[in-house]
């Protein structure tokens, strides 16, 4: 993970908050990772498809698509997606909307998921695991199975254990105390 201290670096200047924040887990908190100021970044979107796609090969987890819930996990699906591009097994992205459409085809998941794939699930930010547990359960609920969430960011206050509890493995690129410690001053 030879990129790893630039994403760090990356996400303590452009991402990292200090201030008084209520988090999409309605939790407060003094401390906002807004992720998608790197991952909507050229920058970002160059260190973090390579990073997380070479952290995906380690596990093991064999995945056929990777995706997560709107719009967190949308650029980072993405980036690993096209870095896949290149190589014997490229890997499809998906999307997980907060609700299902209300016209056309009516789906929850868009993109070229497809029944039966093996699927990562993708999170920019874990806090509480919320997230992360709606878009599992999307993707069981269109006969996806789900062998792992890759989080962009744990903020180490639960989230992975919430997930790990109902037996699904969590990888984290980067850690709230990793971000923390890169910060000036």
């Amino acid at each position: 993970m030879t990129d790893h201290p630039t994403l760090v670096a990356l996400l303590a200047e452009r991402s990292a908050k200090r201030g008084e924040f209520t988090l999409a887990s309605g939790k407060r908190s003094t401390f906002y990772v807004d992720a998608r100021l790197t991952t909507m970044s050229p920058e970002g979107l160059s260190i973090i498809g390579p990073l997380a796609l070479s952290v995906l090969q380690q596990t093991g987890w064999n995945v056929d698509t990777v995706g997560g819930l709107t719009l967190g996990a949308d650029p980072i699906s993405y980036a690993i997606s096209y870095a896949s591009a290149q190589t014997s097994h490229p890997l499809r992205a998906f999307t997980v909307r907060k609700e299902a459409k209300t016209h056309g085809t009516g789906k929850l998941l868009e993109g070229p998921f497809r029944k039966g794939d093996r699927v990562a699930v993708i999170e920019d930010v874990l806090t509480t695991g919320g997230s992360a547990l709606r878009a599992i359960d999307a993707v069981r609920a269109a006969n996806g199975t789900v062998v792992g969430v890759l989080a962009l960011v744990d903020r180490e206050e639960g989230g992975r254990q919430a997930i790990e509890q109902i037996g699904v493995p969590v990888v984290a690129l980067t850690t709230k105390s990793q971000i923390i410690s890169a910060l000036p001053g």
